[in-house]
């Protein structure tokens, strides 16, 4: 394999990820695309020898792409609304992108938070996104803005506080209180939600290997089946290889009294994650995946 087919195919491993960064950054699946594609080439044309940490580059570049198109374009309120079918480049060549794959980007976020970020400043949502969504440390954060870490983190602060405000509005107006369809607003988060959220988008399998039990066993309903989940997998190692590094969003809920993660599509819940947790070590011992949700009762961790 030559340098530039191994570069091609690193940078691959890393492309959901980073087009999920910068979609949170622009708001605009067209835009997010350009600024991964920037950064592809940035790549291409550089000597990446000496980078110890080239998934903490490619960040850093999307990052600062991302950042200058926010500073620089005019406030175009639709392009929050923008799920374009933008052409998606292989190593630097074209391809076609998968238009269910762009659909679930867009809605993986929710066009009610990304209103909200759309309030903040530019440096402020870039410290939130990539503090709070991404957990990228402010020491890198800083350099980034062009402050010092301590100055990156109350921008992130800020951020979060406008957040924090807006999110309980923006999330009722997007996924409305569904009560025949089991689905209510929670206050509260869960803990083990959001670390295995967190864990799964970053791509982390050792965090999700040490929150998985070891003989854990994953099953999906037959309607979840049939949208190509797995029926079942067995043992920590596979769970881990399904959920690491998706750029997706679901959110944090409690289903059916466990802890658990619920998508929403066209503002009802499409698809739920329950948890099993074990008595002894507080490890996942059992993921049951449901797309149908009759009589499945859904409350949101808000």
């Amino acid at each position: 394999m030559s340098d530039h087919d191994w570069l091609a195919e690193r940078f691959e491993s890393d492309r959901p990820r980073l087009r999920a960064l910068s979609y949170r950054m622009l708001g605009s699946v067209a835009e997010a695309e350009d600024a991964v594609q920037e950064a592809w080439i940035r790549l291409s044309r550089s000597r990446t020898d000496e980078v110890e940490n080239l998934s903490g580059w490619l960040t850093t570049i999307v990052a600062r792409v991302s950042l200058n198109m926010l500073q620089s374009r005019k406030s175009r309120p639709e392009d929050l609304m923008d799920t374009a079918q933008a052409a998606e480049p292989q190593g630097g060549e074209s391809a076609a992108t998968d238009p269910e794959e762009e659909a679930l980007l867009a809605d993986s976020v929710g066009v009610a938070l990304l209103v909200v970020l759309d309030t903040l400043t530019p440096a402020e949502r870039l410290a939130f996104v990539l503090h709070d969504m991404f957990a990228v440390p402010f020491d890198q954060i800083a350099t980034i803005v062009d402050r010092s870490p301590a100055a990156a983190r109350q921008l992130a602060s800020r951020a979060r506080r406008r957040v924090q405000q807006g999110a309980p509005l923006a999330r009722t107006r997007a996924i409305g209180v569904y009560d025949e369809n089991g689905l209510v607003l929670r206050k509260g988060r869960s803990d083990l939600a959001n670390a295995f959220l967190a864990a799964s988008r970053r791509g982390n399998f050792e965090a999700l290997l040490e929150m998985l039990d070891p003989d854990i066993v994953l099953r999906s309903d037959a309607t979840a089946a049939q949208l190509g989940m797995d029926a079942e997998l067995r043992g920590a190692d596979a769970v881990t290889r399904l959920f690491a590094g998706h750029a997706w969003a679901p959110l944090p809920a409690v289903v059916d009294g466990a802890a658990g993660l619920v998508w929403v599509k066209d503002d009802k819940p499409f698809l739920s994650f329950r948890f099993t947790v074990g008595d002894v070590d507080g490890r996942i011992t059992a993921i049951a995946v449901q797309a149908d949700l009759t009589g499945v009762d859904i409350e949101l961790a808000l």
